[in-house]
Order: C-alpha cells, then sequence, then structure tokens
C-alpha cells in the first residue's frame, strides 16, 4: 500500500512538473505540444505494443478518440500558452477552474442533474481567478488563455470515461496521442502564420527537456497511476491530483523565484482557491465515509 502511495504522488508531481518545463523550453506553446505528441505517441505504440496492450477497434471509435485527443493537445496548447503569456503559477491558479467546468459540461454532456454544491464550489474558484485577473492587470492575457485551458480540461475526462467503457486505456491513449499529433499537424502551419517563430527545431537542452516532458510526465506518470489504482482506490487517486498545481507552484516558487514577481492579490485570490479546494476535500471524505457506512460501494 505504501508503494502504491509513493507511485501516485510521484505521478502528480510529475504532472505538476510539467508546468516548470513549459516556462523551461523556449520553443513556443504550439511546438512544445507538436513535439511532446511526437515523442509521447511514438513511444506509446512501441511500449504497448511491445507489453501487448494495443487491441483493434472499429474506426468510429478510432474517429471519436481521436477527436477527444485534439481537445486534449488544445488544452495543452493554451496551458502552455498560459505560461508563456504570465508564469506557471499564474497558470496552475487558472487550472483550478477546472472544477467548475467540470461542474457544468458533466451533466449537460452525460445529461444528469447538476450538483449544486460542486457548481458554487466552482464559483468560489472563479471568485479567486478573477481577483488575481481584477488587480494583477499584467496577467490578464495569460489569465484569459489559462481559463481556456482550464474549459477543455474540463472537457476531454469526461468524454475519456464513455470511451473507456468500450475501450482499454492503452489504445484509447496511443489513438488520443495519434490524433492531437496529425490533427494538430493541420493547423500548425495556420498557427504559425499568425504566431510566427524563429527556429522549429529544439536545441540541445529543449530536446533534453521535451524527453523528460514526453517520458517522465506523459508515459511514466500514466504507469505510475495505473500501478496505483490496482492498489488505491479512484476516489483517492482523484483526490491526489488536486494537489498537482500545489505542487507546480511549490516548484514554480523554489526553482523559478516567482513567489518575489507575484502582487499580495495573487495570494488573495489563491487563498479564495484553496478554501474551495480544502473545503471540496472535506466533503468528498466525508461523503465517502457515508457511503462505506451505508454499505454502498465508494466514490469513483
Amino acid at each position: 500500500m505504501k508503494k502504491a502511495f509513493l507511485q501516485l504522488h510521484i505521478a502528480v508531481f510529475l504532472a505538476g512538473f510539467t508546468g516548470i518545463l513549459g516556462r523551461l523550453i523556449t520553443l513556443n506553446e504550439g511546438m512544445i505540444v507538436w513535439y511532446r505528441l511526437l515523442i509521447t505517441a511514438i513511444t506509446m505504440w512501441i511500449l504497448f505494443g511491445a507489453m501487448k496492450k494495443l487491441k483493434k477497434i472499429p474506426f468510429r471509435e478510432i474517429f471519436k478518440i481521436c477527436a477527444v485527443g485534439f481537445i486534449a493537445s488544445m488544452h495543452w496548447v493554451t496551458f502552455y500558452g498560459a505560461i508563456k503569456y504570465s508564469n506557471v503559477s499564474v497558470a496552475l491558479v487558472c487550472f483550478s477552474a477546472i472544477g467548475f467546468f467540470t461542474a457544468i459540461l458533466e451533466p449537460l454532456v452525460l445529461r444528469k442533474r447538476i450538483n449544486g454544491m460542486d457548481l458554487l464550489l466552482g464559483v468560489i474558484t472563479i471568485l479567486g481567478i478573477y481577483v488575481i485577473f481584477r488587480f494583477d492587470t499584467h496577467y490578464k492575457t495569460g489569465i484569459i488563455i489559462g481559463v481556456i485551458s482550464a474549459l477543455l480540461a474540463a472537457l476531454f475526462p469526461i468524454y475519456n470515461r464513455q470511451i473507456l467503457k468500450t475501450v482499454n486505456v492503452e489504445t484509447m491513449l496511443a489513438w488520443q496521442q495519434t490524433g492531437g499529433l496529425v490533427i494538430l499537424s493541420v493547423i500548425l502551419p495556420f498557427y504559425l502564420h499568425y504566431f510566427p517563430v524563429e527556429s522549429f527545431l529544439p536545441g540541445k537542452w529543449d530536446l533534453i527537456w521535451l524527453l523528460v516532458l514526453a517520458w517522465l510526465c506523459s508515459v511514466l506518470a500514466f504507469q505510475l497511476q495505473g500501478n496505483a489504482l490496482k492498489r488505491l482506490s479512484a476516489f483517492t487517486v482523484n483526490l491526489t491530483y488536486n494537489l498537482e498545481p500545489v505542487y507546480g507552484i511549490i516548484l514554480a516558487f523554489i526553482i523559478y523565484k516567482e513567489n518575489q514577481l507575484l502582487s499580495i492579490y495573487f495570494y488573495y485570490g489563491f487563498a479564495i482557491i484553496a478554501f474551495a479546494l480544502i473545503l471540496h476535500i472535506v466533503l468528498v471524505v466525508k461523503e465517502e465515509r457515508k457511503l462505506k457506512k451505508n454499505g454502498v460501494v465508494g466514490l469513483s
């Protein structure tokens, strides 16, 4: 059990580390995601193929998975764009808005009733982001892009849960990365026309960090999460992933000294978001205990 917890927290830490790499890599956001998808897709096809985890699926399923992969790729483009236009800490704070968008979009997509408490906590999170947006005016562009990133991040897990009912996770991930890569390759020339770059090729250190991003923060993180899920409940895994922005912001403070660049209003906004996060954890834990007491299967 301790090994599973360790694996899970390493996976969450690696997820938080992606923000650090987004600032470290000098390529623009579009090129970062293109190379990340390229390396990750090739690695997954080779690795999962060798593990005999890839299954044949109908073309209709492949099309759906590729479409979701494009949504995921646009989330990454806007996430790294938010970092480029502001900083890691602001981008990760905006990522917290995923709860608000999930509370609205999941009931709409799955045609179920909106959870009033989830929506309320999401609104509190948006209030925290608004405080930063209102008073840290030089981060406005980054905040807007970051909120769009959170909207996209809320969408693709909803569709993934539907896909995983009929497709195993390795097959889904391999096709998802491939679909995102192919569609992004089609639109990237138009993107670069409006957002030109000096170089399309990564330098030595950019390539090293791209390999870290793809192999450690994508492929390895997935493997660690999968191993943890064999021993831990999905409830525990989902709850632990709430620490992702916290890990990322702490790393940004340590590595880039971003705490010296942020105004007091960032901390006011972050405190509001942290309150919503803590309250959400408390409520979910209480609900889990209540279900267990009544002999009902726990939350997923």
